[in-house]
């Protein structure tokens, strides 16, 4: 009975031993470096519960937390190295208003840093201001950015400024839901994969979402407004760049430079400082769907873009619907097209003959600006007469074999939001 009842009380301190030691909620007061000292006397797992107020002092995290608000808490780092460096798996920082990072672009001074450690960490319901970067991913795999406001620097030039939210090499990185503001670029990733960037918003930056070697990826329900650039991507393939919208941005709305092998559908773009899409040396894409509205150009190919499929677009009151030199034909299939003063005899949505949006004087245009001059000159109308009534006078470029009487439907997402900015 004795050597039973020594087991039984063996077996029972092996239990207490293993058994997970229950997270501990602590209440954390405002003060010069209060949170990073109740951060050194936490435990893995604990919730600490920051009251409204100021706290000082940057923090580093080095074990799994919780870091969340009772009212308004306000961190301020005291512009030296990052507010809040996460360097531990399993961390959530949420609530918070993060202000002060430093001004390092070697060091990427933050308001959230995550290091290679913050496997999984979570940055939501934060309201980011006045740091040099909103938020690093630096290595972090699986992080979620998600529903913060990020108000990056206008104290200097915008190429000087840091990124909203900066990801390097950080596969399964989701960007999801952030206000973006100011800064450089909403969102800059490079040489990462298998990235999500969703249904943000960017204002008054230079690109709103920019790839640098970032595979497999997808861009989609984002909103760019009144950047330089909409969505950049750059020597990157296979990404799905999917229902956005681009309103009134200076250069374009989407460019895809030395991108391949990618999907660019359902978008809009509309106003354009210059083109609304821009492919330059980019190969195999599907381009599908996209609605493409009052740029001076509507798409522009160049740098050899070549085996790529186009289908299913609007071109709508673009002063250029294309911009595309060859000297041989290349066949898009249904499109629509604003200016084409179409027939279809047999009522099945397509028009009864095929559309080519450029000619020989688009051509010379082109290529001797000059000439610009003598536009609306009789030479050039009768030039342009005689070929629309003799095709074969034509130059190669792109025909058009089933062109759409009426642009196709967008999504009710897409729809609304354009409403919206109308």
């Amino acid at each position: 009975m004795m050597q039973i009842a020594r087991a039984i009380a063996f077996l029972l301190a092996m239990l207490v031993a293993v058994s997970p030691v229950h997270a501990a909620e602590i209440a954390v007061e405002p003060g010069e470096n209060t949170l990073a000292r109740a951060v050194v006397l936490s435990k893995p797992g604990d919730r600490l519960v920051l009251a409204t107020g100021l706290y000082s002092g940057a923090v580093i995290i080095d074990r799994p937390l919780t870091i969340t608000a009772l009212g308004k808490p306000h961190l301020d780092g005291e512009s030296e190295g990052s507010v809040i460096l996460v360097d531990a798996p399993d961390v959530t920082v949420e609530g918070l208003y993060i202000t002060g990072s430093g001004n390092s672009h070697e060091e990427i001074d933050s308001g959230v840093k995550l290091t290679k450690k913050a496997t999984g960490a979570v940055v939501r319901n934060n309201r980011l201001e006045g740091n040099l970067y909103g938020i690093d991913i630096h290595g972090a795999r699986d992080a979620l950015v998600k529903d913060n406001v990020i108000i990056g620097r206008s104290d200097r030039r915008m190429n000087r400024r840091g990124n909203g939210v900066y990801v390097w090499n950080a596969p399964g990185a989701t960007v999801e839901g952030n206000f973006i503001r100011l800064g450089r670029d909403g969102i800059f990733v490079n040489t990462s994969r298998k990235n999500t960037f969703s249904n943000n918003r960017f204002e008054e930056l230079r690109f709103a979402i920019h790839y640098m070697h970032a595979n497999d990826s997808t861009v989609t329900g984002n909103l760019s407004i009144g950047n330089h650039l909409g969505y950049a991507i750059m020597f990157t393939d296979r990404v799905k760049i999917r229902d956005n919208v681009s309103v009134r941005d200076r250069d374009h709305g989407i460019m895809l430079n030395y991108a391949n092998n990618s999907v660019v559908e359902g978008n809009v773009v509309v106003g354009g400082g210059k083109k609304c899409l821009f492919v330059y040396n980019a190969n195999k894409n599907v381009m599908r769907r996209n609605r493409l509205e009052a740029c001076p150009i509507g798409i522009h190919f160049t740098g050899g873009s070549e085996r790529n499929e186009i289908s299913g677009n609007a071109f709508i009151g673009n002063r250029t619907q294309i911009k595309f030199v060859s000297t041989r034909d290349h066949v898009w299939t249904g499109n629509y097209w604003s200016d084409h003063t179409a027939y279809d005899v047999n009522g099945d949505g397509v028009a009864d003959q095929p559309f080519r949006p450029n000619d020989a004087m688009d051509r010379i245009l082109w290529t001797q600006p000059s000439a610009k001059l003598l536009i609306g000159s009789p030479a050039v109308q009768l030039i342009r007469w005689a070929q629309k009534n003799f095709p074969s006078l034509l130059p190669g470029g792109i025909v058009d074999d089933r062109p759409l009487m009426k642009p196709h439907a967008l999504a009710p997402e897409v729809a609304q939001l354009k409403a919206v900015l109308k």
